[in-house]
């Protein structure tokens, strides 16, 4: 018997001072019985961080052609692709050659550090790619933000995402490698 999603929900009010953009968006997320509340919750942080009334949670770990998040226009051209984790150079080229622009969020401790001294040569020659590590210890504490019903705050600044809830504040400073 296969398991099923587990279903969070999120309310974001989110006051992003570097792009000028204020709004609340109501969040649905299905954790993927395989997915940790980790990078659940890097969905909501890569959310907060390219914000907009067109950006869209997929169908994620569930789709090979699809990523975890994207906007597209009203055309359904895709304008931004958004990746987690440390994904092949071929899957990259291919968001890169379907995407006006493509995010990725490496956040996978000393691994994430191997995977992109193995890959950033390769990677470097992707014009419309942008590479950011996550602090694996800022992941962990974002875990800890868990909730099945969650109302969250995200302030952005200088490039730093301030994410909490009436107990916590967790600083998120994405390292931008390319």
């Amino acid at each position: 018997m296969a398991l099923n999603a587990t279903i969070y929900k999120a309310t974001l009010t989110l006051s992003d001072m570097d792009r000028g953009y204020y709004a609340t968006h109501s969040l649905t997320l299905a954790q993927h019985p395989s997915e940790t509340l980790e990078r659940m919750m890097l969905r909501i942080v890569a959310f907060a961080l390219h914000a907009s009334d067109t950006l869209a949670f997929t169908r994620g770990l569930c789709a090979d052609d699809e990523p975890e998040l994207w906007q597209k226009n009203y055309a359904d051209e895709i304008e931004l692709w958004v990746e987690l984790g440390e994904p092949d150079e071929k899957r990259l080229k291919k968001a890169c050659s379907r995407s006006d622009r493509v995010a990725l969020y490496s956040y996978g401790g000393r691994a994430s550090e191997v995977w992109w001294g193995q890959n950033e040569s390769k990677l470097s020659r992707l014009d419309k790619l942008e590479v950011f590590r996550i602090d694996f210890e800022a992941l962990q504490a974002l875990a800890a933000l868990a909730e099945r019903s969650m109302q969250l705050t995200a302030t952005i600044q200088d490039g730093q995402l301030w994410l909490s809830n009436d107990a916590q504040n967790v600083l998120i400073a994405p390292l931008r490698l390319k």
